[in-house]
């Protein structure tokens, strides 16, 4: 028998919910990621999505001859339209072959070019379709175009309450006092999961080695991401707006800024001569918590994050964010309680990972700012 009893004292309970409303109101990194489809195994596997638009490359031309990969190849079909990228010409393909895509001039729009380049890349425009097409007429079009992995990662927090705190009784009864620090252990996991999100690496789980799920870093920052250095300037509005446009340029949305809590000021304090005061308004302060970007129009809001590097920033589309429960091994506490221990163990035990999709598409990295200290100075220094 234990030493003491309480009400869900042989209960298993999941905390995947309590979690979720946990992350959802953190105004950290980890609130962009919404509940994915379960994980079914450690090395979880994802399909990357189209999000760009659809193109192929020349890597070579011969006499209206482009050479191009087999996968680009089956993008087109005779009558496809094509034009080459930030360029107005119109080409219509003539066939189709091993030997390549052979195109024809059918509009200049205006443009001198008269045939693609070599290394040229060329959009795809439409292909237009006669009266009573049948299977087989269409276009062939992917949603997918390859895959990507995390590991997932266990993460075990201990609760306990000693026989000398329940006797103190300063939070109530034992039920009351084992929720609280049930409350407290996984607010303390949320703050764990939001560095893991940021700075975690990708370690599959093996005989010798603990699995360890990958960040936005893993993910956005190899080579072939996107990304701006700014040169030891500060953080302003070109800067994010520069990322803005990379992010637009790969077909995606900006909609976040994540930044430190410092970047975040020095954010507001460019914006601070720019600000209306409505009368509407009942608060005061050049705190921006939105910026309208100026590729499309849409907001940025900004996550001031204390575990961000002070000397970067990100500008994300997190639609490709999710977080994902190995099957059967979502959070959960159950009694831990070893016989004769004065007091009482609980145990918080999941298995999860994060799935950062198209994340070299989705993510443009800001690096090498001036420290917010620093830019905070120059502005006050200006006034």
């Amino acid at each position: 028998m234990p030493l003491y009893t309480y009400s869900f004292e042989n209960k298993k309970r999941d905390l995947s919910d309590v979690l979720s409303t946990i992350i959802k109101d953190e105004p950290r990194f980890i609130s962009l990621f919404k509940p994915g489809e379960t994980a079914t195994q450690q090395k979880h596997e994802w399909l990357e999505d189209q999000v760009s638009g659809r193109n192929i490359t020349a890597t070579a031309v011969n006499a209206l001859v482009l050479t191009v990969s087999e996968a680009d190849a089956a993008k087109v079909r005779v009558g496809t339209l094509l034009s080459v990228h930030d360029d107005t010409a119109l080409f219509r393909v003539a066939a189709v072959s091993a030997a390549g895509v052979t195109v024809a001039l059918v509009a200049a729009n205006g443009s001198s070019t008269t045939t693609p380049a070599a290394n040229d890349v060329l959009d795809i425009v439409s292909t237009p379709m006669g009266e009573g097409t049948a299977n087989g007429d269409g276009e062939e079009d992917y949603r997918q175009t390859g895959k990507n992995w995390n590991a997932t990662q266990i993460l075990r927090k201990d609760i306990v309450l000693t026989g000398s705190a329940m006797a103190i009784g300063v939070y109530g009864n034992v039920d009351n006092q084992m929720n609280r620090q049930t409350a407290f252990a996984l607010g303390e996991l949320a703050r764990d999961l939001n560095r893991v999100a940021i700075r975690g690496r990708r370690v599959e789980v093996n005989a010798t080695t603990k699995g360890e799920a990958g960040g936005l870093y893993a993910f956005a920052a190899p080579a072939g991401g996107l990304v701006i250095d700014a040169s030891a300037a500060k953080l302003d509005s070109f800067s994010l707006n520069d990322a803005a446009q990379a992010v637009v340029g790969e077909g995606a949305d900006p909609t976040t800024i994540l930044c430190s809590p410092g970047q975040a000021r020095v954010i507001s304090l460019e914006y601070k001569n720019k600000l209306q005061i409505l009368r509407s308004d009942d608060h005061r302060g050049a705190y921006v918590a939105v910026i309208v970007n100026e590729v499309n129009g849409h907001g940025m809001t900004i996550i001031a994050d204390p575990d961000m590097p002070d000397k970067e920033a990100w500008v994300l589309d997190p639609s490709g964010f999710s977080l994902s429960n190995l099957k059967g091994r979502a959070i959960t506490d159950q009694d831990a309680t070893p016989k004769g221990f004065d007091g009482i163990k609980r145990m918080a035990l999941g298995e999860l990972t994060f799935v950062f999709k198209n994340a070299l598409q989705r993510c443009c990295r800001i690096k090498n700012l001036m420290a917010s200290a620093a830019a905070i100075a120059a502005y006050r220094a200006e006034a």
